[in-house]
C-alpha cells in the first residue's frame, strides 16, 4: 500500500521543525547532559523531539510515538512515528556537521515512511512506500555492485563490534571489501541510498537508529534487514545491515552469520 502524499509533506513538516532548532544550537557551546547510560543528551535533542511530539499530537491524535528522549506514547497504534532527534549527538557536541534528524513512520509495525534529515549540511532523504527515495527533492537510485572486493563499507565505528557484538562476522565483511569508513553517523544511509557507498553495518542500534533508513535506502533499489535477512519492525533487535545492490546484500548475509 502506497504512502499517502499527505504523510509525505506532513514528515516534511516535522523535519523542518527540528531542523530550525538545531540549527540554532548547532556549535552554541550548549550544555552536555550525561544520561543514565552516560550517553549525553543536549537541550537541542529534547527541544527536537518536543516540536515533532507537538506537531503530531495536534495532526494526528490516534498515530503513537516512539522517541529516544521521551520514550513510547500509544506504541500499539496502528501508525506509529519512531524519531531520533539527533542521530549523532558526540558529533553535534564536538561541531561536526554529520549528525542527523531520523523521522520512520512505522504502519503494523513496519516502516513506510522514513526521512534522513541533516539540518547543518541542508541535505534530506525521504523515502515512503510507493514513492521513490528523493534527495532534496531529486529520485535517487542505490548502486550495484555484485563484488565485494568492489564495496566501500560504512560503519558508526569498529568499537560498537566488540564483546560479543558480532565483531567476528563484520570482520570477515571489512577485510573484504575495498574500502571502509568510520564515523559518518546516519549520514552514510542517504550515501548508500544515493550510489556513492554500497554498505552499512552496525549493532548495538535502537530501533529510532535504523528504522527510518528502511524505506530510504529501499525506495532506492536498496535492502535492509538485521543480520538474519529479517525484515525490520518495531519488535527488531539492535544490529543491521543496508545495501545498495540486494545480490550484495544476499552475500553479506552469509558473512555476518555466527
Amino acid at each position: 500500500m502506497s504512502c499517502p502524499d499527505s504523510l509525505l509533506a506532513f514528515a516534511g513538516r516535522l523535519a523542518e521543525a527540528s531542523g530550525a532548532i538545531l540549527r540554532r544550537y548547532f556549535r552554541s557551546g550548549v550544555a552536555v547532559i550525561d544520561k543514565a547510560d552516560l550517553s549525553p543528551v543536549t537541550i537541542a535533542d529534547r527541544e527536537a523531539e518536543q516540536a515533532i511530539r507537538r506537531l503530531i499530537a495536534e495532526q494526528h491524535p490516534d498515530h503513537g510515538v516512539i522517541g529516544e528522549e521521551y520514550g513510547a506514547d500509544r506504541p500499539d497504534a496502528e501508525h506509529v512515528w519512531v524519531l531520533d532527534p539527533i542521530d549523532g549527538t558526540k558529533s553535534f557536541i564536538t561541531g561536526r556537521p554529520l549528525f542527523g534528524t531520523l523521522i520512520a513512520l512505522c504502519r503494523g509495525g513496519r516502516p513506510i515512511l522514513g526521512v534522513v534529515d541533516h539540518p547543518a549540511l541542508n541535505e534530506r532523504w525521504v523515502g515512503a512506500a510507493g514513492h521513490p527515495t528523493r534527495h532534496n527533492g531529486t529520485v535517487v537510485r542505490a548502486r550495484g555492485c555484485l563484488s565485494l572486493d568492489r564495496a566501500a563499507l560504512f560503519a558508526s565505528s569498529p568499537h560498537m563490534f566488540e564483546d560479543g557484538h558480532g565483531e567476528a562476522g563484520f570482520t570477515r565483511v571489512r577485510r573484504r571489501v575495498k574500502l571502509v569508513q568510520y564515523g559518518s553517523d546516519c549520514y552514510h544511509y542517504g550515501l548508500v541510498a544515493s550510489g556513492h557507498g554500497d554498505l552499512a553495518i552496525e549493532a548495538q542500534m535502537g530501533i529510532h537508529d535504523y528504522l527510518a533508513a528502511v524505506p530510504v535506502i529501499e525506495g532506492a533499489g536498496g535492502r535492509v534487514t538485521d543480520w538474519q535477512g529479517n525484515r525490520l519492525t518495531l519488535a527488531s533487535g539492535d544490529r543491521v545491515l543496508a545495501a545498495g545492490d540486494p545480490s550484495l546484500h544476499a552475500s553479506v548475509l552469509v558473512l555476518l552469520a555466527d
